[in-house]
């Protein structure tokens, strides 16, 4: 059987109409086809570098956050805090005065056969020279709450350098409530010996 090929009414077979090889001899179609294509990878060319560009972004902003850089909190460095100190001394009247508290020997507390000793020699360190009397009233109140704490204390609790800063931090906290009007500057081990 073959085809008729119906006319439309501008004189065209509608066989050719349907024909996909035919459309494009005219070049009307194949003109379209290639600006959509230019401008299809275009939009792609232009998201793959707005997203390299927000990915370096996102790398750039994460270093930098790990890094400290947004940070308001910013510690001072050792040469800061060492220059710190070295002003407030100057601007602090008058030497140093060391106020020595003597020997402490007390008892650790401990779960062994065996008692722990801790013997220690302790200095303080305070701001003006004049406190040096009102010390010595203070003294034995002092040492009682030295001996209370140190009591308490395990051989755990003194092992290594932080340890040692511990409890120096603890029996500063102690003797500045202690002695009030008078301010201590630090608490020094001139000896300790543990046993």
């Amino acid at each position: 059987m073959a085809k008729e090929k119906e006319k439309d009414p501008k004189g065209k077979d509608s066989e050719e109409e349907l024909d996909p090889k035919k459309e494009g001899e005219g070049g009307e179609e194949t003109e379209g086809e290639g600006d959509s294509k230019k401008k299809l990878s275009t939009k792609l060319i232009i998201m793959i570098a707005a997203g390299g560009l927000l990915l370096v972004g996102i790398s750039v902003g994460a270093a930098l956050f790990f890094t400290g850089a947004f940070s308001s909190n910013k510690e001072p460095t050792p040469e800061e805090q060492h220059k710190a100190s070295m002003a407030s001394e100057e601007e602090q009247k008058g030497k140093a005065v060391f106020f020595s508290l003597g020997d402490l020997l007390v008892n650790l507390s401990g779960e062994g056969k065996r008692p722990n000793y801790l013997k220690v020699k302790i200095s303080l360190e305070l701001a003006d020279e004049k406190d040096a009397a009102l010390m010595d009233t203070l003294k034995p109140r002092i040492i009682d709450s030295f001996q209370v704490y140190l009591r308490e204390l395990r051989i755990e609790d003194l092992r290594g350098s932080s340890g040692i800063y511990r409890l120096r931090e603890a029996l500063l906290l102690r003797v500045t409530e202690i002695a009030q009007p008078v301010r201590i500057r630090d608490v020094l081990f001139q000896e300790m010996l543990v046993q």
